[in-house]
């Protein structure tokens, strides 16, 4: 089957996702700094989701450079990953409205959690259905990033309810960490 459709929904969905994250920022009533200081939170949140999801775009595209065939379970794998994807406007919007609040920073970081996990799957049947899978094995290597991230998710899952800042800052280390590219596949 062909990856074609798979790419430009799965694109359309990723740019469903950071139009409602945007439409959800409130603009000031007033035009001075001091209107802009209580929107910091929902904006710095803005970001973070932002990157994340630009994150999983740059790399949902490389992986899909490899994937010669969208077998149904490469579909659903996929769907897998936009779902939760999908969730990232809700718990961005919930975290930046209650920044200090543990249920809302733990939610965003099960989400983060969620979509990786999603993410590890859809790699794991796009090597599946490979022609060459040792060859796909060998470029993806040791992923540490892949590998630690979701343990970064889950300790900032749990100091959520000691610290929502403390998770805050895990999130954006997380994230820095993955705004350099993985070039990884880019050697097939």
């Amino acid at each position: 089957m062909n990856k074609g459709r798979l790419e430009a929904f799965s694109d359309g969905v990723i740019a469903i996702i950071i139009t409602i994250m945007v439409l959800q920022l409130t603009v000031p009533k007033e035009p001075t700094f001091a209107a802009l200081l209580p929107l910091m939170p929902v904006f710095l949140g803005y970001i973070l989701s932002f990157v994340y999801v630009g994150i999983y775009w740059n790399n949902h595209h490389h992986l899909l450079t490899v994937c010669d065939n969208a077998s149904g379970s490469v579909l659903w794998a996929n769907m897998h990953l936009l779902f939760w994807m999908s969730l990232i406007p809700f718990v961005t919007a919930w975290m930046g409205n209650n920044p200090s609040a543990a249920l809302p920073t733990a939610l965003y970081g099960a989400i983060l959690l969620l979509s990786a996990i999603a993410y590890a799957i859809l790699q794991i049947r796009i090597v599946a259905v490979h022609p060459d899978p040792e060859r796909v094995k060998r470029a993806l290597g040791t992923d540490f990033k892949g590998r630690f991230s979701p343990l970064f998710y889950l300790a900032a899952i749990l100091l959520a309810f000691v610290s929502p800042t403390i998770s805050h800052l895990i999130y954006a280390a997380v994230a820095l960490l993955w705004v350099v590219p993985d070039r990884r596949l880019e050697k097939l």
